[in-house]
């Protein structure tokens, strides 16, 4: 099988995907599309993903997969183990709701298309638009917190002891908090799983500044 992965470094998005293949031991080609370059606006690009946002799945030269979360249940769906869903629909839902709560409501807050409007159109300076990444970064990660730290299904990962979907997007989101300087110290339980995400190599591996693109001296 051959796949080849559109993402960037830093795109949390392309993290999740990265994560997924490597738990799910496929290798895939990376191709780098500079967001802070504008390369995702390109006429090669767009032909590819019309929104013009990475990540872009392209598996045995077929059609391309989009949106993270429908990359990773295709992932999941084609490659089932290790499993990254529990077996039972109320396990399954909650996980999915898990990982919502970063990819629907937490992570479109702060992507790169939303800061430059705050920018250019709201006319929003620095520190704005950084105290607005860091709100929404915080109210998802407060949300997973919530969840995590009352109900008897987290284990040693968000649902069980074995990582899931849940723990891809929590993963990705800390990440976020480490790039827009949020404090997590008031977030016990989410700091302590993704520790353990962070003991697989899979999880560590795909991180932001692990890869071929990142700059040495990375800034927002």
């Amino acid at each position: 099988m051959a796949v080849k992965l559109y993402g960037f470094w830093r795109s949390l998005a392309t993290y999740r995907v990265r994560t997924a293949l490597a738990l799910k031991g496929i290798q895939a080609e990376q191709v780098s599309i500079n967001l802070l370059e504008g390369k995702q606006h390109s006429p090669e690009y767009q032909a590819l993903n019309p929104q013009s946002v990475v990540p872009a799945l392209v598996v045995d030269g077929g059609p391309p997969l989009f949106q993270s979360m429908a990359i990773l249940e295709y992932l999941e769906e084609t490659h089932p183990n290790p499993a990254l869903l529990p077996r039972d629909p109320l396990g399954r839902a909650r996980v999915r709701g898990l990982a919502q709560i970063v990819v629907s409501d937490g992570h479109p807050l702060v992507v790169p298309r939303i800061r430059a409007y705050l920018e250019k159109e709201m006319h929003q300076d620095e520190p704005a638009r950084n105290k607005w990444l860091a709100h929404w970064t915080a109210k998802a990660l407060e949300a997973l917190e919530a969840h995590l730290a009352k109900e008897k299904e987290t284990g040693r990962f968000c649902h069980g002891n074995a990582p899931t979907l849940a723990d891809i997007c929590l993963a990705s989101q800390v990440f976020g908090a480490k790039f827009f300087s949020v404090a997590t110290a008031g977030m016990p339980t989410v700091m302590r799983v993704f520790g353990e995400c962070m003991k697989i190599d899979a999880f560590d591996s795909s991180q932001p500044l692990k890869q071929a693109d990142a700059p040495k001296t990375p800034t927002h």
